[in-house]
């Protein structure tokens, strides 16, 4: 759903223009009354959805100043929309409002352009203050911030490499037998249906222990069916 930008008797372009992004209406339609009743601040757009905020950016004539986004929307992450802004308004600012203490996603905002993040349990003065600040040009995130989220980026990187490298190492066979073994199949069973002996099927399974990394049949379904390598 698209709300289309409000009509002001003042002249919006006086004041601090605000996009709203965000799939709560119970949240968002409060928070739109709430920063309308400021007399530098003009909510000129409102969305529920990725889609619906993608249209309001390919209307030339909504501008913004600062948008405040949501990262969880039903049709995709509000960090997408933050990379989506910077492209088509280089001179807006993004405030990520987020309901959880989710590092890794708050971190993927700030690297696609994010200029500030808040709680949404945080009071209007306080989300007031923080929209006037970044729109004077002020870094709500500190460098020690910026820092932590860009490391968790790296190490996460790192660890998709890593795991990777283990994947790699699986053979043709070993996938086949790791996905017996997530149909619940026994060894007598997976070594029928890969026409080997059973101290072969074994020796499969040890394999993919040991290249892995992990210490039982479990552990290594549980890998497996998190990266997506068997189907259960």
């Amino acid at each position: 759903m698209r709300e289309e930008p409000r009509q002001h008797q003042r002249d919006s372009g006086d004041h601090i223009r605000i996009m709203l992004l965000d799939d709560h209406h119970s949240f968002r339609q409060p928070l739109a009354l709430m920063l309308d009743w400021e007399p530098d601040i003009t909510v000129v757009a409102q969305a529920d959805s990725l889609a619906s905020a993608r249209e309001i950016l390919r209307d030339p004539d909504v501008e913004v100043d600062v948008a405040m986004v949501d990262l969880d929307l039903p049709d995709g992450s509000g960090t997408e929309f933050v990379a989506d802004l910077r492209a088509a308004r280089p001179g807006a600012m993004t405030l990520v409002l987020s309901a959880f203490s989710e590092h890794e996603r708050i971190a993927r905002a700030i690297k696609a352009g994010a200029t500030g993040v808040m709680h949404k349990s945080e009071n209007a003065e306080k989300v007031v203050e923080a929209i006037r600040r970044l729109y004077a040009g002020e870094q709500l995130l500190s460098q020690q911030e910026v820092s932590d989220a860009l490391w968790l980026l790296v190490r996460e990187q790192e660890e998709n490499r890593e795991t990777q490298i283990m994947l790699d190492k699986l053979t043709p066979r070993e996938r086949e037998a790791l996905q017996a073994l997530a149909e619940g199949l026994s060894d007598k069973e997976i070594a029928e249906q890969l026409y080997v002996s059973v101290g072969t099927a074994r020796n499969h399974i040890a394999n993919i222990l040991a290249k892995l990394e992990v210490q039982s049949r479990l552990q290594a379904l549980v890998f497996a069916v998190r990266h997506e390598l068997v189907k259960i």
